[in-house]
């Protein structure tokens, strides 16, 4: 681990908790300096300038915080990039969809047989990567050349378009299929090898009614940058699943062979580094895991005292069910209101306290239906990758 293994990393827990208070980003984490050509790059693929840039080429940026909280629905402007490759320059006309595998009858659908053939529907689903808050569990010295993401790689969007299990029961599943896997058309070089990203779903999250094949996002069509003119959206689960620029769909026995899949986007235990990894260990990553956030106030905020509105967001891939706060450092709790009721989309909480004069550790964390907690320290979910960082979240202010 870049010299650096579990127990020394764990030393300095207490140290970088100072350095990964959210929203606002570390001096330590490394962004890139938003240059005139980057701007641009920004403007082309129809994003704000605000935007956090983690990697320009390709380019992976996150979302302005506060901008973040203001709407339920996020706009496409400020929604977060995650992208292994550059966005591909794809045809309209030649695009195709394929359907094979495991199947009774192979497809080969253009745009127009999708949105003709078949019903449409809407789903609000939030999208959020694995990596989230990654910076609150990995720094730059050990996290491999990870991007060290804060709070900002996480969206909620209004999806349009057909059911995945329509069309694939169009095609007429055979009984051996028990996954589904699902290829990109982008272009991701590693050595001597081209591919595009992948990875696949089991076969009865893949049926469910909330999995589409999406072709707009907030009733405009689907940004080039979010996987025009087709993406997977696979609510529930980590961003990664939910594949763009869609190619091909494959019913088959077992996962995916992708990359991401078998080698990329695993968790592996605490007492796991690098050095103890085998080729294709690890458990693939699915399910969200309950998690919630500060957007106000900021880190190391000073405020005046007396009453004062503390605002979030919170997920899970169960229902939400509770958000608390605590003033003093996890030592009494009160429940937080919550808005936004949607089955697969996060929810805003908020809470009205009445501040005195004094330095305060404010902790949120969240509860779902299904009695899902969110762990109380880092050292609990450690990974050497920086997976699913759902610990306590804390934020210091000082009251005056």
């Amino acid at each position: 681990m870049s010299g650096m293994n579990r127990r020394d990393f764990l030393k300095q827990v207490t140290a970088l908790a100072a350095l990964s208070q959210l929203p606002g980003l570390p001096a330590a984490v490394a962004q890139i300096e938003k240059d005139e050509d980057l701007l641009a790059l920004l403007r082309e693929l129809g994003k704000h300038e605000e935007m956090t840039v983690y990697r320009a080429d390709p380019l992976n940026a996150g979302s302005p915080l506060e901008p973040l909280r203001a709407t339920l629905e996020t706009p496409a402007d400020i929604f977060y990039l995650r992208n292994h490759a550059p966005v591909p320059a794809l045809d309209a006309d030649s695009w195709r969809l394929e359907v094979d595998g495991l199947v009774e009858r192979p497809l080969s659908l253009s745009l127009a047989d999708l949105q003709r053939d078949f019903p449409r529907h809407e789903q609000v689903a939030t999208l959020q990567c694995a990596g989230f808050r990654r910076q609150e569990m990995l720094n730059e010295e050990n996290a491999w050349g990870a991007l060290l993401w804060c709070s900002d790689a996480i969206g909620n969007g209004r999806w349009g378009g057909v059911r995945l299990r329509d069309v694939l029961e169009a095609a007429g599943v055979q009984a051996e299929a028990k996954h589904l896997a699902a290829l990109g058309l982008d272009e991701i070089e590693e050595g001597r090898v081209t591919f595009g990203f992948g990875g696949s779903i089991p076969l009865d999250k893949a049926l469910g009614e909330e999995i589409l094949l999406a072709d707009e996002l907030n009733g405009a069509p689907l940004p080039a940058a979010h996987g025009w003119p087709l993406r997977l959206v696979a609510p529930g689960y980590i961003g990664a699943r939910s594949v763009k620029w869609l190619g091909r769909l494959t019913l088959q026995a077992g996962e995916s062979d992708n990359y991401y899949q078998q080698r990329a986007y695993k968790v592996f235990p605490p007492d796991v580094d690098t050095d103890m990894t085998a080729t294709g260990a690890g458990e693939p990553l699915g399910d969200l895991v309950v998690n919630s956030v500060f957007i106000t106030p900021a880190a190391d905020a000073e405020l005046a005292a007396g009453p004062q509105f503390l605002r979030g967001i919170a997920i899970a891939s169960q229902p939400l069910v509770m958000v608390e706060l605590s003033l003093d450092g996890g030592e009494s709790w009160q429940e937080a209101g919550l808005s936004g009721a949607g089955r697969w989309s996060w929810r805003f909480w908020e809470a009205e306290v009445d501040l005195t004069p004094g330095d305060y550790e404010l902790v949120v964390r969240a509860r779902d239906q299904a009695g899902n907690i969110q762990p109380p320290t880092v050292e609990e979910i450690w990974n050497f990758k920086g997976y699913m960082t759902n610990h306590w979240q804390r934020r210091s202010i000082r009251v005056v």
